[in-house]
């Protein structure tokens, strides 16, 4: 067998991850998840936890979006001198 060929092999089950890595991973993916926390982990299936993961995400993306928006209203809304502007944008450092 060819040097190239072995060294393809080699590198390729040197990232292979095995079913226990991928079992664990998604347990530990299970208990970030709060909708999932609480079950316990022989209840849910993999495909569930990524599904439950994805609108776990989405609805973070969304609090943040409405987070920035709130935020940019009170900063418009403030003097730019004021205490209160001060402290946000101290926070924000």
């Amino acid at each position: 067998m060819s040097s190239r060929r072995s060294r393809s092999r080699q590198s390729g089950s040197a990232t292979r991850i095995s079913d226990d890595q991928i079992a664990d991973l998604v347990s530990k993916l299970q208990r970030l998840i709060p909708e999932l926390r609480t079950r316990r982990s022989d209840m849910v299936s993999a495909s569930k936890v990524l599904q439950e993961t994805c609108n776990y995400i989405r609805s973070l993306h969304r609090e943040v979006d409405d987070l920035s928006d709130r935020l940019s209203e009170l900063l418009a809304s403030t003097d730019d001198n004021s205490a209160e502007a001060a402290i946000i944008r101290s926070l924000l450092m």
